[in-house]
Protein backbone atom coordinates (compact mmCIF):
# COMPACT_ATOMS: atom_id res chain seq x y z
CA UNK A 1 0.00 0.00 0.00
CA UNK A 2 1.31 3.46 -0.83
CA UNK A 3 2.07 5.51 2.25
CA UNK A 4 1.53 9.26 1.88
CA UNK A 5 2.86 11.28 4.79
CA UNK A 6 0.81 14.41 5.52
CA UNK A 7 2.27 17.84 4.87
CA UNK A 8 3.95 19.06 8.01
CA UNK A 9 3.02 22.71 7.65
CA UNK A 10 0.37 24.84 6.02
CA UNK A 11 0.89 26.05 2.53
CA UNK A 12 2.67 29.34 3.05
CA UNK A 13 2.02 31.19 -0.12
CA UNK A 14 -0.64 32.29 -2.51
CA UNK A 15 -0.15 30.69 -5.90
CA UNK A 16 0.56 32.91 -8.81
CA UNK A 17 -1.58 31.72 -11.70
CA UNK A 18 -0.35 31.37 -15.21
CA UNK A 19 -0.98 34.39 -17.42
CA UNK A 20 0.09 32.92 -20.65
CA UNK A 21 3.43 32.42 -22.26
CA UNK A 22 2.56 34.75 -25.09
CA UNK A 23 2.59 37.76 -22.72
CA UNK A 24 6.26 36.99 -22.06
CA UNK A 25 7.26 36.62 -25.70
CA UNK A 26 9.44 39.15 -27.44
CA UNK A 27 8.16 41.80 -29.78
CA UNK A 28 10.24 42.31 -32.82
CA UNK A 29 10.36 45.65 -34.58
CA UNK A 30 11.90 47.34 -37.55
CA UNK A 31 15.29 46.84 -35.87
CA UNK A 32 15.38 43.63 -37.93
CA UNK A 33 16.02 45.70 -41.02
CA UNK A 34 18.80 47.58 -39.24
CA UNK A 35 20.48 44.33 -38.26
CA UNK A 36 20.23 43.09 -41.83
CA UNK A 37 22.01 46.22 -43.00
CA UNK A 38 24.96 45.40 -40.76
CA UNK A 39 25.59 42.06 -42.45
CA UNK A 40 25.72 43.17 -46.06
CA UNK A 41 28.29 40.52 -46.80
CA UNK A 42 25.72 37.84 -46.06
CA UNK A 43 22.58 38.61 -48.10
CA UNK A 44 19.99 36.69 -46.10
CA UNK A 45 16.45 37.37 -44.99
CA UNK A 46 16.25 37.47 -41.17
CA UNK A 47 12.58 38.21 -40.68
CA UNK A 48 11.35 36.36 -37.59
CA UNK A 49 7.86 35.80 -36.31
CA UNK A 50 6.70 37.63 -33.17
CA UNK A 51 6.66 34.38 -31.21
CA UNK A 52 6.27 30.66 -31.61
CA UNK A 53 2.85 30.39 -33.25
CA UNK A 54 0.22 28.65 -31.13
CA UNK A 55 -0.46 25.07 -32.21
CA UNK A 56 -3.63 24.31 -34.18
CA UNK A 57 -6.84 23.49 -32.33
CA UNK A 58 -6.57 20.14 -30.58
CA UNK A 59 -2.78 20.32 -30.24
CA UNK A 60 -0.82 21.10 -27.06
CA UNK A 61 2.66 22.62 -27.16
CA UNK A 62 4.96 20.66 -24.84
CA UNK A 63 8.33 22.34 -25.55
CA UNK A 64 9.67 25.25 -27.59
CA UNK A 65 12.49 27.73 -28.08
CA UNK A 66 12.06 30.91 -30.09
CA UNK A 67 15.69 32.10 -29.75
CA UNK A 68 15.03 35.54 -28.32
CA UNK A 69 18.38 36.04 -26.59
CA UNK A 70 20.55 39.12 -27.02
CA UNK A 71 22.83 39.26 -30.03
CA UNK A 72 26.05 37.24 -29.82
CA UNK A 73 24.86 35.02 -26.96
CA UNK A 74 24.74 31.24 -26.96
CA UNK A 75 21.44 29.32 -27.07
CA UNK A 76 19.79 28.48 -23.74
CA UNK A 77 21.88 25.99 -21.75
CA UNK A 78 18.65 24.80 -20.12
CA UNK A 79 17.33 23.72 -23.52
CA UNK A 80 20.42 22.82 -25.56
CA UNK A 81 23.71 20.92 -25.44
CA UNK A 82 26.42 22.30 -27.76
CA UNK A 83 28.40 19.49 -29.38
CA UNK A 84 32.08 20.14 -30.03
CA UNK A 85 34.92 18.54 -31.96
CA UNK A 86 34.85 15.95 -34.74
CA UNK A 87 32.90 13.22 -32.91
CA UNK A 88 31.21 12.21 -29.67
CA UNK A 89 33.76 10.86 -27.15
CA UNK A 90 34.20 7.23 -28.18
CA UNK A 91 31.89 7.66 -31.18
CA UNK A 92 32.54 7.41 -34.93
CA UNK A 93 35.06 9.83 -36.42
CA UNK A 94 33.75 12.82 -38.35
CA UNK A 95 30.32 12.24 -36.73
CA UNK A 96 29.98 9.05 -38.77
CA UNK A 97 29.30 10.89 -42.03
CA UNK A 98 32.71 11.99 -43.30
CA UNK A 99 32.00 15.69 -42.71
CA UNK A 100 35.18 17.71 -42.16
CA UNK A 101 34.32 20.71 -39.96
CA UNK A 102 35.21 21.11 -36.29
CA UNK A 103 32.12 21.95 -34.23
CA UNK A 104 32.71 24.66 -31.62
CA UNK A 105 30.84 26.54 -28.89
CA UNK A 106 32.11 29.89 -30.18
CA UNK A 107 29.56 32.64 -30.75
CA UNK A 108 31.25 33.09 -34.12
CA UNK A 109 29.69 29.75 -35.09
CA UNK A 110 26.46 29.67 -33.02
CA UNK A 111 24.67 32.63 -31.47
CA UNK A 112 21.42 34.53 -31.22
CA UNK A 113 21.29 37.35 -33.74
CA UNK A 114 19.29 39.68 -31.48
CA UNK A 115 16.35 39.65 -33.90
CA UNK A 116 14.74 36.43 -32.71
CA UNK A 117 16.81 33.91 -34.64
CA UNK A 118 19.58 31.45 -33.90
CA UNK A 119 22.45 31.77 -36.37
CA UNK A 120 24.66 28.72 -37.15
CA UNK A 121 27.56 29.89 -39.30
CA UNK A 122 30.28 27.77 -40.94
CA UNK A 123 33.64 29.53 -41.16
CA UNK A 124 37.00 28.80 -42.80
CA UNK A 125 40.35 30.05 -41.50
CA UNK A 126 43.40 31.06 -43.51
CA UNK A 127 44.73 27.50 -43.44
CA UNK A 128 41.54 26.14 -44.96
CA UNK A 129 40.15 24.62 -41.73
CA UNK A 130 36.38 24.77 -41.33
CA UNK A 131 34.43 25.33 -38.10
CA UNK A 132 30.67 25.28 -37.54
CA UNK A 133 28.14 24.31 -34.84
CA UNK A 134 25.77 21.54 -33.82
CA UNK A 135 23.30 21.67 -30.92
CA UNK A 136 20.93 19.09 -29.47
CA UNK A 137 18.13 19.26 -26.92
CA UNK A 138 18.70 18.16 -23.34
CA UNK A 139 15.33 16.44 -23.52
CA UNK A 140 15.54 13.07 -25.20
CA UNK A 141 12.01 11.81 -24.57
CA UNK A 142 10.01 13.42 -27.35
CA UNK A 143 7.46 10.83 -28.46
CA UNK A 144 3.69 10.69 -29.00
CA UNK A 145 1.36 10.18 -26.06
CA UNK A 146 -0.13 6.68 -26.14
CA UNK A 147 -2.59 6.62 -29.03
CA UNK A 148 -1.75 10.21 -30.00
CA UNK A 149 0.44 12.25 -32.35
CA UNK A 150 3.79 14.03 -31.93
CA UNK A 151 4.81 17.00 -34.10
CA UNK A 152 8.30 18.54 -34.29
CA UNK A 153 8.38 21.81 -36.21
CA UNK A 154 10.93 24.50 -37.05
CA UNK A 155 10.89 27.70 -39.07
CA UNK A 156 14.25 27.89 -40.79
CA UNK A 157 16.10 29.67 -43.56
CA UNK A 158 18.83 27.54 -45.09
CA UNK A 159 22.23 29.17 -45.76
CA UNK A 160 21.68 31.67 -48.53
CA UNK A 161 24.31 30.34 -50.91
CA UNK A 162 24.00 28.43 -54.19
CA UNK A 163 26.04 27.06 -57.06
CA UNK A 164 29.78 26.48 -56.79
CA UNK A 165 29.93 28.70 -53.69
CA UNK A 166 27.62 26.26 -51.85
CA UNK A 167 29.46 22.99 -52.50
CA UNK A 168 29.79 21.11 -49.21
CA UNK A 169 27.12 23.02 -47.25
CA UNK A 170 24.93 20.55 -45.33
CA UNK A 171 22.32 22.17 -43.02
CA UNK A 172 20.01 19.86 -41.07
CA UNK A 173 17.10 19.79 -38.60
CA UNK A 174 16.61 16.25 -37.30
CA UNK A 175 15.98 13.86 -34.39
CA UNK A 176 17.84 10.83 -33.01
CA UNK A 177 16.58 8.01 -30.78
CA UNK A 178 17.55 8.54 -27.13
CA UNK A 179 19.46 5.21 -26.79
CA UNK A 180 22.13 6.73 -29.05
CA UNK A 181 23.33 8.88 -26.15
CA UNK A 182 26.25 7.15 -24.47
CA UNK A 183 26.39 4.34 -27.02
CA UNK A 184 27.07 5.94 -30.44
CA UNK A 185 27.32 2.58 -32.22
CA UNK A 186 23.64 1.53 -32.30
CA UNK A 187 22.70 3.65 -35.33
CA UNK A 188 20.47 3.28 -37.30
CA UNK A 189 18.47 0.76 -35.27
CA UNK A 190 17.44 3.38 -32.69
CA UNK A 191 15.91 5.55 -35.43
CA UNK A 192 16.66 8.89 -37.06
CA UNK A 193 14.09 11.34 -38.45
CA UNK A 194 15.62 13.90 -40.82
CA UNK A 195 13.02 16.67 -40.83
CA UNK A 196 14.99 19.00 -43.10
CA UNK A 197 18.24 18.24 -44.89
CA UNK A 198 19.85 20.10 -47.76
CA UNK A 199 23.18 19.97 -49.54
CA UNK A 200 25.17 22.13 -51.93
CA UNK A 201 22.64 24.97 -52.00
CA UNK A 202 20.15 23.00 -54.10
CA UNK A 203 16.59 24.35 -53.92
CA UNK A 204 15.23 21.21 -52.31
CA UNK A 205 14.34 19.86 -48.87
CA UNK A 206 15.08 16.19 -48.15
CA UNK A 207 13.02 14.17 -45.64
CA UNK A 208 14.56 10.86 -44.60
CA UNK A 209 13.94 7.96 -42.21
CA UNK A 210 16.98 5.97 -41.07
CA UNK A 211 16.34 2.63 -39.34
CA UNK A 212 17.21 -1.05 -39.22
CA UNK A 213 20.79 -2.09 -39.97
CA UNK A 214 23.73 -0.59 -41.84
CA UNK A 215 24.49 -1.18 -44.65
CA UNK A 216 21.33 -2.16 -46.49
CA UNK A 217 18.43 -3.45 -44.45
CA UNK A 218 14.78 -2.37 -44.65
CA UNK A 219 15.72 1.33 -44.76
CA UNK A 220 18.32 0.94 -47.53
CA UNK A 221 21.16 2.33 -45.46
CA UNK A 222 23.11 4.49 -45.59
CA UNK A 223 20.66 6.30 -47.89
CA UNK A 224 17.52 5.75 -45.79
CA UNK A 225 13.93 5.99 -46.98
CA UNK A 226 13.65 9.51 -48.31
CA UNK A 227 11.91 11.99 -50.53
CA UNK A 228 12.66 15.53 -51.61
CA UNK A 229 10.97 18.50 -53.23
CA UNK A 230 11.56 22.18 -53.98
CA UNK A 231 10.47 24.64 -51.32
CA UNK A 232 7.08 26.25 -52.09
CA UNK A 233 7.18 29.77 -53.44
CA UNK A 234 10.57 31.25 -52.55
CA UNK A 235 13.64 29.04 -52.71
CA UNK A 236 14.82 27.19 -49.62
CA UNK A 237 17.90 29.43 -49.50
CA UNK A 238 16.26 32.84 -50.01
CA UNK A 239 13.49 32.71 -47.39
CA UNK A 240 12.20 31.09 -44.23
CA UNK A 241 10.11 27.93 -44.57
CA UNK A 242 8.40 25.80 -41.95
CA UNK A 243 9.54 22.17 -41.73
CA UNK A 244 7.41 19.71 -39.78
CA UNK A 245 7.50 16.04 -38.85
CA UNK A 246 4.57 14.06 -37.39
CA UNK A 247 4.62 10.65 -35.71
CA UNK A 248 1.05 9.38 -35.61
CA UNK A 249 0.07 6.49 -33.33
CA UNK A 250 -3.65 7.34 -33.46
CA UNK A 251 -4.14 5.32 -36.66
CA UNK A 252 -3.33 1.76 -37.68
CA UNK A 253 -0.86 1.24 -39.18
CA UNK A 254 1.05 4.07 -37.50
CA UNK A 255 2.46 6.76 -39.79
CA UNK A 256 5.46 9.07 -40.08
CA UNK A 257 4.80 12.23 -42.12
CA UNK A 258 6.96 15.10 -43.37
CA UNK A 259 5.78 18.59 -44.43
CA UNK A 260 7.16 21.84 -45.78
CA UNK A 261 5.00 24.95 -45.34
CA UNK A 262 2.06 22.69 -44.52
CA UNK A 263 2.40 20.59 -47.68
CA UNK A 264 2.94 16.87 -47.02
CA UNK A 265 5.60 15.34 -49.28
CA UNK A 266 6.82 12.15 -47.60
CA UNK A 267 5.18 9.32 -45.65
CA UNK A 268 6.40 6.06 -44.13
CA UNK A 269 3.86 3.67 -42.63
CA UNK A 270 4.38 0.99 -40.02
CA UNK A 271 3.52 -1.83 -42.39
CA UNK A 272 6.35 -0.84 -44.76
CA UNK A 273 8.87 -2.14 -42.24
CA UNK A 274 9.46 -5.41 -40.37
CA UNK A 275 7.84 -5.41 -36.92
CA UNK A 276 11.17 -5.62 -35.08
CA UNK A 277 12.59 -2.70 -37.05
CA UNK A 278 9.60 -0.51 -36.22
CA UNK A 279 9.65 -1.57 -32.56
CA UNK A 280 13.36 -0.91 -32.16
CA UNK A 281 12.99 2.71 -33.28
CA UNK A 282 9.71 3.45 -31.47
CA UNK A 283 9.71 1.43 -28.23
CA UNK A 284 12.25 3.49 -26.30
CA UNK A 285 12.10 6.69 -24.23
CA UNK A 286 11.88 8.95 -27.28
CA UNK A 287 14.00 11.31 -29.37
CA UNK A 288 16.21 14.36 -29.01
CA UNK A 289 16.31 17.17 -31.59
CA UNK A 290 19.39 18.48 -33.41
CA UNK A 291 20.28 21.53 -35.50
CA UNK A 292 23.58 21.84 -37.35
CA UNK A 293 25.40 23.01 -40.45
CA UNK A 294 28.05 20.52 -41.56
CA UNK A 295 30.65 20.95 -44.29
CA UNK A 296 31.53 18.11 -46.67
CA UNK A 297 30.73 14.46 -46.12
CA UNK A 298 28.96 11.61 -47.84
CA UNK A 299 25.70 13.36 -48.76
CA UNK A 300 27.08 16.55 -50.38
CA UNK A 301 29.86 14.51 -52.02
CA UNK A 302 27.27 12.16 -53.55
CA UNK A 303 25.61 15.08 -55.35
CA UNK A 304 28.56 17.40 -55.97
CA UNK A 305 31.78 15.43 -56.14
CA UNK A 306 34.43 15.93 -53.46
CA UNK A 307 33.39 18.87 -51.26
CA UNK A 308 34.11 21.51 -50.14
CA UNK A 309 36.16 23.08 -52.93
CA UNK A 310 38.26 26.22 -53.24
CA UNK A 311 35.13 27.95 -54.60
CA UNK A 312 33.05 27.17 -51.47
CA UNK A 313 32.29 30.43 -49.67
CA UNK A 314 32.33 30.50 -45.84
CA UNK A 315 30.15 32.61 -43.56
CA UNK A 316 26.64 31.87 -44.83
CA UNK A 317 24.48 31.00 -41.79
CA UNK A 318 21.43 28.86 -41.27
CA UNK A 319 18.82 30.93 -39.40
CA UNK A 320 16.36 29.26 -37.02
CA UNK A 321 13.35 31.31 -35.92
CA UNK A 322 11.88 28.67 -33.60
CA UNK A 323 11.63 25.00 -32.78
CA UNK A 324 8.44 23.67 -31.20
CA UNK A 325 7.15 20.27 -30.12
CA UNK A 326 3.41 19.59 -29.83
CA UNK A 327 1.16 16.62 -29.18
CA UNK A 328 -2.43 15.77 -30.00
CA UNK A 329 -4.78 13.20 -28.50
CA UNK A 330 -3.83 10.23 -26.37
CA UNK A 331 -2.61 10.76 -22.81
CA UNK A 332 -0.57 13.65 -21.49
CA UNK A 333 2.96 14.20 -22.78
CA UNK A 334 5.03 12.35 -21.92
CA UNK A 335 2.97 9.24 -20.98
CA UNK A 336 5.60 7.70 -18.74
CA UNK A 337 4.75 7.66 -15.02
CA UNK A 338 6.15 4.95 -12.75
CA UNK A 339 3.54 2.25 -12.10
CA UNK A 340 2.06 1.73 -8.61
CA UNK A 341 4.71 0.30 -6.31
CA UNK A 342 7.53 1.91 -8.30
CA UNK A 343 9.58 0.84 -11.26
CA UNK A 344 10.12 2.41 -14.65
CA UNK A 345 13.00 3.74 -16.71
CA UNK A 346 15.24 6.53 -15.47
CA UNK A 347 15.17 7.85 -19.06
CA UNK A 348 11.43 8.31 -19.20
CA UNK A 349 9.86 11.44 -17.74
CA UNK A 350 8.96 10.77 -14.10
CA UNK A 351 6.07 12.86 -12.87
CA UNK A 352 6.99 14.45 -9.53
CA UNK A 353 3.58 13.71 -8.00
CA UNK A 354 4.06 9.97 -8.70
CA UNK A 355 6.06 9.49 -5.48
CA UNK A 356 5.46 6.47 -3.24
CA UNK A 357 6.20 8.47 -0.07
CA UNK A 358 6.82 12.13 0.71
CA UNK A 359 7.55 14.53 3.49
CA UNK A 360 6.26 18.10 3.50
CA UNK A 361 5.03 18.59 -0.08
CA UNK A 362 1.58 19.13 -1.55
CA UNK A 363 0.11 18.17 -4.95
CA UNK A 364 -1.69 20.76 -7.06
CA UNK A 365 -2.81 21.30 -10.63
CA UNK A 366 -0.20 22.73 -13.00
CA UNK A 367 -0.56 25.19 -15.86
CA UNK A 368 2.63 23.85 -17.46
CA UNK A 369 2.35 22.46 -20.98
CA UNK A 370 0.40 19.20 -21.03
CA UNK A 371 -1.49 19.95 -17.81
CA UNK A 372 -1.53 17.45 -14.99
CA UNK A 373 -0.12 18.12 -11.51
CA UNK A 374 3.04 19.27 -9.77
CA UNK A 375 4.38 19.03 -6.25
CA UNK A 376 4.48 22.32 -4.36
CA UNK A 377 4.97 24.03 -1.00
CA UNK A 378 8.52 22.64 -1.13
CA UNK A 379 10.95 23.96 1.47
CA UNK A 380 14.08 22.98 3.37
CA UNK A 381 13.99 19.37 4.55
CA UNK A 382 11.16 18.20 2.29
CA UNK A 383 11.54 15.06 0.19
CA UNK A 384 9.90 12.56 -2.17
CA UNK A 385 10.87 9.00 -3.17
CA UNK A 386 10.39 7.00 -6.39
CA UNK A 387 11.16 3.26 -5.93
CA UNK A 388 12.95 0.87 -8.25
CA UNK A 389 14.00 3.25 -11.03
CA UNK A 390 16.05 1.41 -13.68
CA UNK A 391 19.20 3.17 -14.96
CA UNK A 392 20.32 0.21 -17.10
CA UNK A 393 23.89 -0.94 -17.64
CA UNK A 394 25.21 2.28 -19.23
CA UNK A 395 25.75 5.03 -16.67
CA UNK A 396 23.43 8.02 -16.47
CA UNK A 397 25.41 11.26 -16.25
CA UNK A 398 22.75 13.97 -16.16
CA UNK A 399 19.59 14.87 -14.26
CA UNK A 400 17.02 17.43 -15.44
CA UNK A 401 13.92 18.71 -13.67
CA UNK A 402 11.04 20.95 -14.68
CA UNK A 403 10.79 23.55 -11.90
CA UNK A 404 9.18 26.90 -11.05
CA UNK A 405 9.59 29.35 -8.18
CA UNK A 406 7.87 32.45 -6.88
CA UNK A 407 10.18 32.68 -3.86
CA UNK A 408 10.85 36.09 -2.41
CA UNK A 409 14.09 37.99 -2.77
CA UNK A 410 17.08 36.21 -1.30
CA UNK A 411 15.23 32.89 -1.03
CA UNK A 412 16.70 29.96 -2.95
CA UNK A 413 17.66 26.35 -2.42
CA UNK A 414 18.99 23.11 -3.86
CA UNK A 415 17.10 20.34 -5.68
CA UNK A 416 19.11 17.21 -4.89
CA UNK A 417 19.12 13.59 -6.09
CA UNK A 418 20.02 10.80 -3.66
CA UNK A 419 19.92 7.05 -4.13
CA UNK A 420 18.44 4.40 -1.83
CA UNK A 421 18.41 6.51 1.35
CA UNK A 422 17.73 10.13 2.30
CA UNK A 423 20.88 10.01 4.42
CA UNK A 424 23.15 9.11 1.49
CA UNK A 425 25.11 12.00 -0.05
CA UNK A 426 23.59 13.63 -3.17
CA UNK A 427 24.82 12.33 -6.52
CA UNK A 428 23.97 15.71 -8.06
CA UNK A 429 22.02 18.91 -7.49
CA UNK A 430 21.17 22.32 -8.89
CA UNK A 431 20.29 25.64 -7.27
CA UNK A 432 17.00 27.39 -7.97
CA UNK A 433 15.62 30.80 -7.06
CA UNK A 434 12.75 32.90 -8.32
CA UNK A 435 11.82 32.02 -11.94
CA UNK A 436 9.10 34.65 -12.20
CA UNK A 437 6.26 32.80 -10.46
CA UNK A 438 5.09 29.52 -8.97
CA UNK A 439 3.85 28.48 -12.42
CA UNK A 440 6.68 30.01 -14.46
CA UNK A 441 8.37 26.81 -15.56
CA UNK A 442 11.87 26.05 -16.80
CA UNK A 443 13.89 22.88 -17.32
CA UNK A 444 17.15 22.88 -15.36
CA UNK A 445 19.92 20.30 -15.98
CA UNK A 446 22.62 19.10 -13.60
CA UNK A 447 25.51 16.68 -13.88
CA UNK A 448 25.41 13.60 -11.64
CA UNK A 449 27.82 10.86 -10.66
CA UNK A 450 27.52 7.90 -13.04
CA UNK A 451 24.63 5.63 -12.05
CA UNK A 452 23.73 2.13 -13.28
CA UNK A 453 21.34 -0.52 -12.01
CA UNK A 454 18.02 -0.19 -10.15
CA UNK A 455 17.68 2.29 -7.28
CA UNK A 456 15.14 4.08 -5.12
CA UNK A 457 15.46 7.72 -6.22
CA UNK A 458 14.97 10.46 -3.62
CA UNK A 459 14.43 14.12 -4.41
CA UNK A 460 15.53 16.14 -1.40
CA UNK A 461 15.33 19.89 -0.93
CA UNK A 462 17.79 22.02 1.03
CA UNK A 463 17.66 25.75 1.75
CA UNK A 464 19.14 28.17 4.25
CA UNK A 465 15.75 29.86 4.63
CA UNK A 466 12.51 28.35 5.98
CA UNK A 467 10.31 29.68 3.14
CA UNK A 468 9.00 27.58 0.24
CA UNK A 469 11.38 27.89 -2.70
CA UNK A 470 10.37 25.52 -5.55
CA UNK A 471 7.65 23.56 -7.35
CA UNK A 472 8.54 20.44 -9.39
CA UNK A 473 6.50 19.12 -12.32
CA UNK A 474 8.68 16.25 -13.58
CA UNK A 475 12.25 15.01 -13.81
CA UNK A 476 14.34 12.64 -15.91
CA UNK A 477 17.87 11.34 -16.40
CA UNK A 478 20.15 11.14 -19.46
CA UNK A 479 23.33 9.36 -20.42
Amino acid sequence: MTEVLPATRPQRRRRQRWRGQLLLRKRRTALIAAVAALVVAVPVSIAAQASVPPPPAGWTMVWSDDFTGPANTLPSSANWIIDTGHNYPGGPANWGTGEIQNFTNSTQNVAHDGAGNLRITPLRDGAGNWTSARIETHRSNFRPPAGGVLAIEGRIQMPNVTGQAALGYWPAFWALGSPYRGNYWNWPGIGEFDIMENVNGINSVWAVLHCGVNPGGPCNETSGIGANRACPGSTCQSAFHTYRFEWDTSISPNQLRWYVDGQQFHTVTQNQLPADTWNNMTNHAGYFILLNVSIGGAFPNALGGQTPTAATVPGRPMLVDYVAVSTRGGGTQPPTTPPPGGGGSAYSTIQAEAYSQQGGVIVEGTSDSGGGQNIGAVANGDWTVYPKIDFGSTAARQFSARVASGAGGGVSGLVEVRLDSRSNPPIGSFAIGNTGGWQSWRTVPANISGVTGIHDVYLTFTSGQPADFVNVNWFTFAR
